[in-house]
């Protein structure tokens, strides 16, 4: 994409992607008063420059048989790049394990995890997570209920 700078439909487009991925490219131009056929030329640009990464469909975790969702915080006992790199890559290789975020602070990182049930994730938490090497602490936050789910980011159209 050769302009750096979003203009007003750029954000309009991406707001409204963000919002509705399965959005027909007629009415995603509708939306942000163009035509279709420029509208689709944005919307490539934008994902060929990076604004754009990916598209998913949000689904219900607790119909796919994943009732608990819980938030660690993960302590390592080096924090060497290379250590760091090495919890990522076998953090990588757990499907439980939904986002993992480094952090600054008092732990290294945060790991969002689903699992079926509590005895389920008490499983990985013993033969996973806690026997990695280099994991010194771990710190389990299960989740009552989810009060609001918005992904991405907020965008400023005007």
């Amino acid at each position: 994409m050769k302009r750096v700078k979003l203009d007003k439909i750029d954000k309009k487009i991406l707001n409204d992607l963000q919002n509705d991925g399965r959005i027909t490219n007629v009415e995603l131009a509708d939306r942000a008063g163009i035509s279709a056929p420029p509208c689709l030329r944005r919307v490539r640009a934008l994902e060929e420059a990076g604004f754009i990464v990916g598209y998913h469909a949000h689904l219900d975790a607790a119909k796919l048989g994943y009732g608990v969702t819980i938030f660690v915080q993960v302590g390592l006992e080096s924090q060497a790049e290379n250590d760091l790199k090495k919890f990522e890559k076998r953090v990588s290789e757990w499907p439980n394990v939904r986002e993992c975020h480094m952090l600054v602070g008092e732990a290294d990182f945060l790991l969002k995890i689903v699992a079926e049930d509590w005895d389920e994730y008490q499983n990985f938490l013993t033969h996973d997570l806690t026997s990695a090497p280099n994991v010194s602490s771990v710190k389990s936050f299960l989740t009552v209920r989810q009060s609001k789910y918005q992904p991405g980011v907020p965008i400023d159209i005007e």
